[in-house]
């Protein structure tokens, strides 16, 4: 389905109905272990816009909040110790033989004597930690949870485990990605997740009916586009439960008509960005408005003895008001990358240190902003509705080049907010962030231009 475009000016419930998109190849364990996050599963890079025309699906993921009873809770908190346990069991039987390998060294250059150990695969360790622990008395209690969870819990160990060793041998883009660690009862968030195998079932009167569970009261904020293929059900820190479904549908739904117009993004902190043609974005900070109260509530958890059910509301409370406030800034970033990217065929921004920003005396504020989650949302939605979206180099000199001539007029301190180019033929006064935006949406073009294919022409057969 497609949504209609939304501003700032009208606010709606992003947080409570977000959508996750990647290709029908990519698997949805990532978000359903530790590692996941409410935001959007980015496509491989928007190099895929041209090739979405050839995908005949795209995987969905589609959240919703849910209401549980109390009995319900009981039963949900039984299956996602059972998925606790089993995974704390494989990784007891995996990481001492991984670990007892990598001491052995590489086979084609062994640093100590000794036979290598196996390891069992997740079949392997499906027919010993589940099949057979189940006839225990130790482990008897995992018929309460469906076989499909906890089969599932031992394929995302094994996924994680590769995750682990791509990243270390290249494989795998990105920062390297620790090895799985031991699950805990008091972990901030808790997953189990329901293929088609456990025939869970969307009821008529709009329930959803959970193996071991029961039948979940959801709040629809929209219709399912086709059948799910599985649902997660998520508690979060708060204490709140969501239930995310993974369906497919046709990219070319999805596809937005071809519009003029192209737009470059400076991002900051006083004012949240600048854009190309003028336009300010006023900086939120929803952190900054939300202290006294964080600050509240933070004594209040402070004064509590340790272990006491007052302490443990007490800390419910804490995350429900950072959970306000990280749900109100993903609320303003999804209605700003739903407008850049449905007005404008090309979005350009430019390319942040976060990390490096975030261990300044800025951090607070870089956080707060929310830079990172901001682009990401970009990228996946203009992927998505067929814009083009590009990064611009982290060493591009946005704010020292004069947009009206191009000459370079040097580096500037923080504290200078206008300037005026030192060209003699130009001497164009410029406001720092609007000349930057400028230059970002130049450089983007640059960029698009020499990455497109040349267009056909005379004797192109020859060429």
């Amino acid at each position: 389905m497609r949504r209609t475009a939304r501003t700032a000016d009208a606010p709606h419930r992003a947080g409570r109905r977000r959508r996750h998109a990647g290709t029908s190849s990519q698997k949805q364990s990532a978000h359903d272990e530790g590692n996941a996050q409410c935001l959007p599963v980015l496509i491989d890079r928007p190099s895929v816009i041209n090739q979405l025309s050839t995908v005949t699906h795209v995987q969905l993921r589609y959240q919703y909040r849910a209401y549980l009873t109390p009995g319900q809770r009981t039963r949900a908190a039984r299956v996602f110790g059972c998925k606790r346990v089993v995974w704390n069991d494989a990784w007891a039987i995996v990481t001492p033989r991984k670990r007892s390998n990598k001491l052995l060294g590489n086979p084609k250059n062994r640093l100590a004597q000794g036979p290598y150990r196996g390891i069992p695969s997740a079949a392997e360790l499906g027919k010993h930690l589940i099949t057979e622990a189940k006839k225990t008395e130790d482990r008897a209690f995992l018929s309460d949870a469906p076989v499909g969870v906890l089969q599932q819990t031992l394929r995302d160990f094994d996924k994680a485990w590769k995750a682990h060793e791509d990243s270390k041998t290249g494989k795998r883009p990105g920062p390297k990605v620790a090895p799985p660690k031991r699950k805990s009862r008091k972990d901030n968030r808790q997953t189990a997740r329901f293929t088609v195998s456990d025939r869970f079932r969307l009821l008529d009167d709009g329930r959803l009916r959970l193996p071991k569970i029961g039948d979940a009261r959801v709040k629809w904020t929209r219709d399912l586009p086709s059948a799910p293929s599985s649902v997660t059900l998520v508690k979060d820190r708060s204490g709140r439960y969501w239930v995310s479904f993974v369906v497919e549908t046709d990219p070319a739904q999805d596809m937005f008509p071809p519009t003029d117009g192209d737009q470059g993004i400076d991002l900051g902190l006083t004012r949240f960005a600048v854009l190309a043609d003028g336009t300010h974005i006023a900086s939120p900070k929803y952190l900054r408005r939300a202290e006294k109260k964080l600050r509240k509530r933070q004594r209040e958890l402070s004064r509590k003895k340790k272990g006491s059910n007052n302490r443990d509301k007490a800390r419910i409370k804490v995350a429900r008001a950072h959970a306000a406030v990280a749900d109100a800034r993903r609320n303003f970033h999804h209605q700003w990358s739903h407008k850049l990217t449905s007005e404008n065929q090309a979005v350009f921004a430019e390319t942040l240190n976060v990390r490096g920003l975030a261990r300044t005396r800025l951090a607070k504020s870089v956080h707060d902003a929310g830079w990172a989650q901001f682009v990401g949302m970009l990228e996946y939605k203009a992927t998505r509705r067929g814009r083009s979206f590009t990064k611009v180099a982290r060493d591009f000199p946005s704010s020292q080049i004069c947009s009206a001539c191009g000459h370079r007029d040097g580096p500037k301190p923080l504290n200078v907010r206008t300037w005026t180019c030192s060209e003699p033929t130009c001497r164009t006064r410029h406001d720092r962030d609007w000349n930057a935006g400028r230059n970002v949406r130049h450089e983007g073009r640059r960029i698009l231009a020499a990455t497109s294919p040349p267009t056909p022409g005379p004797g192109a057969r020859r060429r």
